[in-house]
């Protein structure tokens, strides 16, 4: 169901500022302790209440992560963001354990937090 994006795409596009929102939809002391850069933090169970408040474009293209490729929050948040009309959802399903090791660095000052 979820558009995924690779590690490769979503690196090139925040590198290159490309005009994305890049979600961790982990609780907020996972986001606080290390995030990918330019993230903002909307966590799962704050979907429905708060995404129409920090996602306001539908049309946006939206990326969602979490902790790894174990971790199943990105998806079904992708399902809820698309199920409220987002037409441009894609999850990167590798989230943070594939970012770390492909040698880059979390941000761990703070963005904008949903709670």
């Amino acid at each position: 169901m979820s558009n995924e994006i690779s590690y490769e795409e979503l690196s090139s596009k925040i590198q290159a500022g490309a005009p994305l929102t890049l979600v961790e939809v982990l609780p907020e002391r996972y986001f606080a302790s290390g995030h990918l850069p330019r993230a903002i933090n909307l966590p799962l169970n704050a979907v429905p209440k708060t995404a129409p408040e920090l996602l306001p474009d539908p049309s946006r293209e939206v990326v969602l992560y979490c902790a790894g490729p174990t971790c199943s929050n990105s998806h079904v948040a992708a399902r809820e963001l698309v199920q409220r009309g987002y037409a441009n959802v894609r999850v990167f399903s590798g989230g943070k354990e594939a970012w770390v090791q492909a040698g880059n660095a979390l941000e761990v000052a703070s963005v904008e937090v949903a709670s």
